[in-house]
């Protein structure tokens, strides 16, 4: 997709980079119609947001239709496109009010739907013709297989893929010729998205249903068998990403044929689009003009430090996922550093800049009383405001009534600029909004037919499955990493159910156990590619979440087995369960004995300290003697959590 320039005329026109190559689309969030307003006039190329309960941010502020309808009026005359979020997964019940949604965002204005439930997915494309489908991110799709398989066989017209890659596995994906969709800035959820049940199975609330309460954000300790703690960094933010920061690699997201920029944050605030679209766009507009130049990419992540952050990380775009991705210390706003202290008087401190900050920002003196301060002594990082407009290299006088100590770093956490320039944008493109008049789109909505009818899923897809290959010993792949690390035992007899996660690097591993299991349990959409493709027996289980009988259907007909329910829906809503859990071979969860809460690539054992490497600098996760030893996730109210960390150094947190 082509990126989106300004004309002469003042509208925005399609261009490409200086080499000839179409530059990615710039896709913003917007949780209100001021949000859609700040990202079209800061650049955006498109727009996704949330409209009605079906979508995975539903504490977001929302739109009503007269303003949703207005902000894509707006959009269409800039040349954005919108896409709305449907990206639950819904029950039999709802299914009908999900497709109706749809075609409502669709009348208003919206260009697409994004999704994450197959039923819904086959529900829309046959309720609605035409319509565009973009796979959530919430499907969990990390490999090439699982791309194919979701443009193949639901007809999605882009995936947006697991935050987790690396470049050169987004480039992979690529090449299948599936338009990608990545993010590249914005929030990090440390699990892989659409499989993580910890909110729901530990607080009531289910991730998969829009209602996180982002357990990962809280406090915990790391302890050993006997109790005692063994985290060793600074912080008990044990579970707490960083945000993504791609702009460094923008050249080569752009190499890699990426389809979509997606920026996170449908809840952020109007000033947070607007800061953060615009540097993107004046990234993007750099490479367009062949004016790319990697000494500028400093200052653009200094201006996007300017908006809310937890701290930047690009490690998962460099294929890491250590302490580097971590924000140890606070899940709160970090800022960007502006300076340091150089003098402290009476309720005044002097602060050498090595940036430039203007009168009304908000500073943040990073102050560490030490282990001998009074227990009264402020936890909180004092914060004060400037006075004066000031250049880097000047020094500024700043009011801070708290004890600090010469050398403490200053951060600025909230700047007066951006929230001036948002507001003055804002007024503007309110005029612009309300000057505007609506245009309603027919939509031609089909009665549900075939397998996606919620009463009327055809007897076929739900009978009784075969027994071929079926086995009472269950075996969970990664396990076997370690109990059978050069792959050699007969698992002819067993069911291994496999892995949650299905990268590139994964798949040999996945083939040769699909070749010796006597069936599989397929945890992930590129697994049920390949059970496909290489013939074998296989069922499905969550991060493959089925909640209504229209997914039922479509991975029956995709040759599936056996259907294990999540093991959340059964705390979610006993009656809806009960109906779904009355078909034909669906089961309860695969992991029934001990539900898992979470799966991770990052290693939390990196909280003891630093990997342990070999001769060559390299960390071998196989080898590592830490993962021997029992480990537990202490909560605030002292449950402990079991702690795994397999031998691809992936964590997962097991309930108690």
């Amino acid at each position: 997709m082509a990126i989106r320039t300004m004309g002469p005329s003042g509208q925005y026109e399609t261009g490409l980079d200086a080499a000839g190559a179409a530059l990615p689309e710039l896709l913003a969030p917007a949780g209100g119609l001021d949000q859609m307003l700040a990202a079209i006039a800061a650049g955006a190329d498109a727009i996704y947001a949330g409209l009605g309960g079906f979508n995975a941010r539903v504490s977001a502020h929302g739109f009503t239709d007269d303003e949703f309808a207005r902000g894509c009026a707006v959009a269409h005359a800039h040349g954005v496109r919108v896409y709305v979020t449907l990206n639950v997964f819904v029950f039999d019940d709802e299914l009908s009010d999900a497709v109706a949604l749809g075609a409502h965002a669709l009348e208003l204005g919206a260009d697409a739907l994004i999704v994450a439930d197959a039923g819904l997915a086959c529900a829309l494309r046959a309720a609605i013709p035409g319509v565009e489908i973009h796979l959530s991110t919430q499907a969990g799709a990390h490999s090439e297989s699982a791309v194919r398989l979701a443009a193949d066989e639901l007809g999605v017209e882009r995936v947006t893929t697991a935050r987790e890659l690396a470049v050169d596995e987004i480039a992979a994906l690529c090449a299948t010729g599936v338009p990608i969709e990545v993010f590249c800035h914005g929030a990090i959820c440390i699990g892989y998205s659409g499989a993580c049940e910890f909110s729901a199975l530990r607080r009531g609330r289910s991730a998969m249903r829009g209602d996180c309460t982002q357990p990962c954000r809280l406090a915990y300790d790391l302890v050993d068998e006997a109790g005692q703690s063994v985290v060793a960094v600074e912080g008990d933010r044990l579970l707490c990403p960083r945000d993504y920061l791609g702009i460094a690699h923008l050249p080569e997201l752009v190499d890699a044929g990426v389809a979509s920029l997606k920026i996170e944050g449908r809840m952020k605030n109007p000033d947070y689009v607007f800061n953060v679209v615009r540097v993107w766009r004046r990234a993007l507009d750099m490479l367009c003009d062949g004016a790319w130049d990697p000494g500028a990419v400093e200052e653009l992540e200094r201006e996007l430090g300017r908006s809310f952050n937890r701290g930047f990380t690009d490690a998962y775009l460099r294929g890491r996922s250590g302490a580097e991705l971590m924000s140890f210390e606070r899940a709160i706003n970090q800022g960007v550093r502006v300076g340091r202290l150089v003098a402290v008087g009476h309720e005044e401190v002097t602060v050498e800049l090595d940036a430039a900050v203007a009168a009304g920002d908000t500073l943040e003196i990073r102050f560490y009383p030490g282990a001998d301060a009074r227990p009264d002594v402020p936890k909180r990082w004092p914060q004060v405001p400037c006075p004066v407009d000031a250049a880097a290299g000047e020094r500024v006088v700043v009011h801070c009534k708290r004890k600090v100590d010469a050398g403490c770093e200053v951060y600025l956490i909230r700047s007066a600029g951006v929230l001036d320039q948002t507001a003055a944008v804002l007024e503007r493109m309110r005029a612009e909004a309300d000057a505007i008049a609506p245009v309603a789109r027919a939509v031609e909505v089909l009665p549900f037919e075939g397998a996606v009818a919620v009463g009327d899923v055809p007897e076929a897809a739900l009978t009784e499955p075969s027994e071929k290959g079926a086995s009472a010993r269950m075996v969970f792949a990664w396990q076997l990493m370690d109990a059978d690390p050069c792959g050699e035992r007969d698992l002819s007899d067993a069911t291994v159910v496999l892995d949650e996660v299905c990268r590139t690097a994964d798949a040999s591993r996945t083939r040769s156990l699909m070749r010796r299991a006597g069936r599989v349990v397929c945890r992930n959409l590129g697994q049920v590619a390949m059970a496909r493709e290489l013939g074998v027996a296989f069922d499905v289980a969550a991060p493959v979440f089925c909640a209504n009988r229209a997914t039922l259907a479509w991975l029956r007909g995709l040759g599936a087995g056996r259907v294990y329910l999540p093991a959340e829906l059964a705390a979610d809503d006993a009656e809806r369960v009960a109906e779904l859990a009355a078909c034909p071979g669906v089961l309860g969860p695969v992991d029934a004995d001990r539900p898992e809460l979470m799966v991770c690539e990052h290693c939390l054992l990196t909280a003891e300290g630093a990997c342990a490497t070999d001769a060559t600098g390299q960390v071998r996760c196989r080898d590592c003697s830490r993962r021997q030893r029992a480990r537990f996730l202490v909560e605030r109210d002292g449950t402990r959590l079991p702690v795994v960390i397999d031998a691809c150094g992936r964590t997962r947190i097991f309930l108690s």
